[in-house]
């Protein structure tokens, strides 16, 4: 069971100045550690009613941003504004993977253009790289069941039969 110890500064809990336990994550948040060249912060904070909290610098270190990104003082902003502007965040890990297959995409595109010559000799990986995960995509769309339309289609209302007032005896 590894341990890590509480950072210092603003990012550790008041009180809980000793070494968190990661339980089964340890291995990971370590290996995360090491590629960030920087410790874990705390994950926690005290929250209003004295309970724990996420803490965002623990938030944004998890995804690869530098300390101060979204949660340095001179930017003012309140907890629950830092982790919205966290959760609506892509990752640069992420942002640069998808970067990375667009363009292998359009490379893979730009190749198979009438009268375009490859000089990358790579390129040939890609593009057949390219035709496998289209092959794949339309196979999936082949098999899928057909969606539900985007927009949920009401039932007509039901309406109630009218009331009829009872009958009257008439005396005539």
């Amino acid at each position: 069971m590894a341990t890590a110890r509480a950072p210092r500064g603003h990012d550790a809990a008041p009180g809980d100045a000793g070494p968190v336990d990661w339980g089964e994550y340890a291995a990971a948040v370590h290996r995360w550690e090491l590629i960030t060249g920087r410790p874990a912060p705390y994950p926690t904070q005290p929250g209003r009613h004295g309970r724990p909290v996420l803490a965002p610098p623990f938030v944004e270190w998890l995804m690869g941003l530098p300390p101060g990104w979204v949660t340095a003082e001179h930017l003012d902003l309140p907890r629950t504004a830092q982790l919205r502007a966290l959760g609506n965040g892509v990752m640069p890990a992420q942002a640069r993977h998808a970067v990375t297959l667009l363009l292998d995409d359009l490379t893979a595109l730009a190749h198979t253009q009438p009268g375009c010559r490859q000089t990358d000799p790579s390129s040939n990986h890609r593009q057949q790289r390219h035709t496998a995960n289209r092959a794949r995509r339309e196979h999936a769309t082949s098999t899928e069941r057909p969606r539900r339309p985007a927009t949920k289609v009401r039932p007509a209302a039901r309406t109630r039969p009218a009331r009829s007032a009872p009958a009257r005896p008439t005396t005539g």
